[in-house]
């Protein structure tokens, strides 16, 4: 498949990041006290409607239950819409419009939405991309710093320099936003319909070196909340989207479950094992919750302990090792535990499709990586996200909460 591929070069250092090695110093100002109150502001006290729905088997306290309200500041919080590219039976990834330049029309480019990489890329003057590129030239306020900006995925990469210009999404917008002006581009890349990426997770991670285009929203007090949250569709192509410093109350059917963030790099959070057929899988990783990957990476250790608790499971005889089968008449429960809470698997996202055709046996959505490259990580990708409406918020020493959403109450 070739998100593990993909999977390879995008956490190619992923052990060096996890060590605290090469790290960016994150601004003061993304750790004030001050966020706090924002973000407590942004929530009320009262619990939240459940509408007879619970994915999450943890009792929440009363922190932790909280209900939605709109943000109806203007220039405060905007929503961007995003488009669920479908692969037969797979929603391969999710992404959305940015606009470029300070002109009355800036250009509008697709980029994919990423909570597991931080920086912000397109393609300017690029030989060898096929996709919609930024056309730099018509924009006054374009900076090219002549830096070079080169992004390593282990195997491919993308590279040229670093620039900045006016950059927004909705009513929001950053003056001097960094991003690389790509020139170049591994072949992987032009196999999406997408112009280029905007990073989301923590600067700590960027290889520019420079704060991420939300970071800019919250220290230049553009946003009324230091958070943003994600709704994804399931085999929906329209539907998903992003809400930058606040969030939609009509995408959620339940609470809203904190769970802190134990290394600011990426969204990463405690991964205490999972439960699988009532049945208890140990683990202690660091889990990244990624809206850039497909499906849920753990070691082949980690994926075989789980895929050993359903019944008629094993590795899959027509794909390679990293992937195992299970029988397509069955349903069986699965849910992660993050953090200490227990968090539901959608059987519909787990169900990848038959092995083959006539085959009675279907491909788990859990694909097990070499056991050095995953060792203490784990990732957390859309498979899960389409069951839960995640909120990454900055305050609070960074959390990540996720509220049962609308998938699963239709």
């Amino acid at each position: 498949m070739a998100e593990l591929r993909a999977i390879k070069r995008k956490y190619g250092n992923v052990q060096d990041v996890i060590a605290g090695k090469n790290l960016v110093v994150l601004p003061d100002a993304l750790s004030d006290s001050r966020l706090d109150g924002l973000s407590d502001a942004a929530l009320t006290d009262t619990p939240g409607n459940l509408s007879g729905f619970a994915l999450s088997k943890s009792t929440p306290t009363s922190q932790q239950v909280k209900s939605f309200f709109a943000m109806n500041a203007a220039a405060q919080s905007a929503t961007d819409p995003l488009i669920d590219e479908i692969v037969g039976n797979i929603d391969l990834q999710y992404y959305g419009p940015v606009g470029f330049g300070n002109d009355t029309h800036p250009q509008q480019l697709s980029v994919i939405i990423d909570t597991g990489s931080a920086d912000l890329w397109i393609p300017v003057g690029c030989g060898d991309c096929v996709n919609p590129q930024y056309e730099a030239n018509a924009s006054s306020t374009y900076t090219d710093t002549g830096k070079s900006f080169n992004v390593t995925y282990g195997s491919g990469n993308v590279g040229g320099t670093l620039a900045h210009d006016t950059i927004g999404v909705g009513s929001l917008k950053i003056d001097k936003q960094y991003f690389g002006a790509v020139t170049h581009v591994s072949s992987d890349f032009n196999d999406d319909p997408i112009s280029g990426l905007i990073g989301l997770s923590f600067s700590s991670i960027a290889a520019s070196g420079e704060p991420t285009f939300f970071e800019n929203l919250i220290m230049q007090d553009k946003v009324s909340a230091p958070f943003f949250s994600v709704y994804l569709t399931r085999g929906k192509a329209n539907g998903s989207t992003i809400t930058l410093g606040g969030f939609d109350v009509s995408k959620a059917v339940g609470p809203l479950t904190w769970v802190p963030v134990i290394s600011k790099t990426y969204w990463t959070v405690q991964f205490d094992g999972a439960v699988v057929e009532g049945k208890n899988v140990t683990g202690d990783l660091h889990a990244a919750i990624d809206t850039g990957t497909t499906l849920i990476y753990l070691s082949q250790a980690v994926a075989s302990s789980i895929y050993a608790n359903i019944p008629g499971a094993g590795p899959a005889a027509n794909y390679d090792s990293n992937f195992f089968s299970f029988p397509c008449n069955s349903s069986p429960t699965i849910s992660l535990l993050l953090g200490g809470h227990d968090f539901g698997l959608n059987i519909q996202d787990f169900n990848l499709g038959q092995e083959a055709d006539g085959s009675k046996n279907c491909i788990g959505g859990i694909v097990g990586m070499d056991d050095a490259f995953m060792e203490g990580f784990a990732i957390i990708g859309d498979e899960f996200l389409k069951s839960w409406y995640s909120v990454y918020d900055y305050s609070h020493g960074a959390r990540v909460g996720f509220a049962p959403n609308i998938n699963n109450a239709q």
